[in-house]
């Protein structure tokens, strides 16, 4: 998307960057994950977990932005989502 302007403050904003964990034997395959992620990170795998079910699987891990939405979402707690480490901030420090 293109702004007609950007913002004073862009060069100081950091997106938090986050790293998708899936336990599969937990899944039911609602889909509410993969239906309801502004990003479009997950989508329905084609495997089958213990129960008979088809978790999800991570399809861009890289555009998430560690909103946990679908982790807030998730009925049964398969989902959770954890802050990515910055690469230029373990550079620095």
């Amino acid at each position: 998307m293109k702004y007609w302007r950007r913002p004073l403050d862009s060069d100081q904003v950091k997106v938090p960057r986050g790293e998708i964990h899936i336990i599969k034997d937990r899944c039911k395959g609602c889909g509410f994950c993969v239906e309801y992620c502004p990003k479009d990170v997950l989508e329905m795998s084609e495997e089958f977990n213990v129960k008979g079910y088809h978790p999800p699987r991570v399809k861009d891990e890289e555009a998430c932005v560690h909103c946990q939405l679908c982790e807030m979402l998730c009925p049964d707690f398969a989902i959770f989502v954890t802050e990515k480490e910055d690469k230029e901030a373990k550079v620095e420090g």
